[in-house]
């Protein structure tokens, strides 16, 4: 083995080394697995609403696992078409009105339900709610509203969104309600105080924390790796400027700096990107800095300085790519302590504001229930961010032990 690893370069060994350990491993597979609804997002999620902000108040707070059928009415009014594409990435409007029933029968030309309204405490049977009835042709179809609906031997005309008159065969009318609207829907990590699915809102915070770290290291690395340069490479009155630089910043901590900087430019998630990926690029120019300063007096760099090489050159083709290894792992870790920042933010109400998915807001919304019966709804988006946060932890740990050459192969 040793023999064959002789002949590998630097980086097939610092790979190979990464791979054998597996708490790395194990982080890379936590990651890539959050990918998946980071990626496909609404084409994945049983909500597929805006911000999974289907909400049905009568079933708020349930536990895990809780099932119920639920009869859907089509809402008389436009909806908008969207496309698959356009739907996975920013998901679509309900055409249909949700209502949680325990039962229901159908007559001629109506559906009559009863409405879910709760469980017994002490029985946990379901309480007998209250029975409504609906014209199947408004179930169905979108009617124009005050318009007359007659049912004939032919069948049921109603007006449509359009003005134009229409005709529904009654069995057609009856076969769909059964088959297509009336539906089993199962919540398996129950619902929140305002009936939203969970599962649906934790896929999409995923997007929203991951989105949120890969911009933020993005704007640290690109900041922090530019002045890190400068400053270790030319030295002098512009080391000393971008080191006054880097000593303010430092000293601010770092909550209060995103504080200010939110409250300067408002809350919107383009704000919040800017403001975590602010705060962290003292790091990544500190690490920078201190090996520019180590690689500039070597001999490779000296020989770029008698053939006439540009500074710019210098830096981006012979010294930037000596410094990678260092800056993956800040910007791991940098990566973990974006999310909790943001999640920070969200739960404090600084952060992404509601409706969006966040975890940091599901954190905020549902802290209080946590004492009263309900811990999962706290517990759930917390563990999330624990997972997501050790995950790039574990990959940092890894990638600075596999890029230390003193590492036994």
């Amino acid at each position: 083995m040793a023999t064959t690893n002789q002949n590998l370069s630097p980086n097939q060994l610092a790979l190979l080394r990464l791979r054998r350990n597996r708490p790395a491993m194990f982080g890379v597979g936590i990651i890539v697995l959050a990918l998946i609804p980071a990626i496909f997002g609404y084409a994945l999620s049983p909500d597929s609403t805006p911000d999974a902000n289907e909400q049905m108040p009568l079933i708020a707070l349930k536990n895990p696992g809780f099932s119920i059928d639920v009869l859907k009415i089509r809402k008389n009014r436009a909806i908008p078409q969207v496309g698959f594409f356009k739907k996975m990435g920013f998901g679509a409007p309900n055409p249909y009105e949700l209502i949680p029933i325990n039962a229901w029968r159908c007559t001629t030309d109506s559906i009559f339900v009863e409405k879910y309204a709760d469980e017994d405490p002490q029985t946990g049977k379901r309480v007998k709610g209250v029975t409504v009835g609906y014209p199947l042709v408004d179930v169905v179809y979108a009617v124009q509203a005050g318009a007359p609906i007659q049912t004939t031997a032919k069948g049921t005309t109603f007006t449509d969104l359009d003005g134009k008159p229409q005709i529904a065969q009654l069995a057609d009318l009856k076969q769909v309600v059964e088959k297509k609207l009336i539906q089993k829907k199962t919540f398996w990590l129950g619902t929140d105080n305002f009936g939203r699915d969970n599962l649906s809102r934790l896929l999409l915070g995923v997007r929203v924390s991951l989105m949120v770290g890969l911009i933020a290291v993005l704007i640290s690395l690109t900041i922090g790796v530019l002045l890190g340069a400068l400053a270790g490479f030319l030295g002098g009155r512009i080391d000393d400027f971008i080191m006054l630089l880097i000593n303010t910043v430092w000293s601010i901590p770092t909550i209060l700096l995103v504080f200010a900087i939110v409250l300067a430019l408002g809350r919107g998630i383009g704000v919040i990107f800017l403001a975590v990926g602010l705060t962290m690029w003292v790091d990544v120019a500190r690490i920078v800095r201190g090996q520019v300063l180590s690689l500039k007096e070597m001999l490779f760099i000296e020989a770029t300085r008698s053939m006439g090489f540009s500074t710019a050159r210098t830096i981006w083709r012979h010294i930037l790519p000596n410094v990678l290894g260092p800056v993956m792992v800040v910007a791991a870790s940098n990566f973990a302590t974006a999310i909790l920042i943001e999640s920070g933010l969200s739960y404090l109400g600084f952060g992404i504001q509601p409706p969006a998915p966040s975890w940091g807001t599901m954190l905020n919304e549902n802290y209080g229930y946590a004492i009263g019966g309900k811990p999962f709804l706290a517990v759930v988006p917390a563990m999330a961010i624990l997972w997501m946060v050790l995950a790039f932890n574990l990959v940092g740990n890894g990638f600075r032990d596999a890029l230390d050459v003193k590492t036994k192969d």
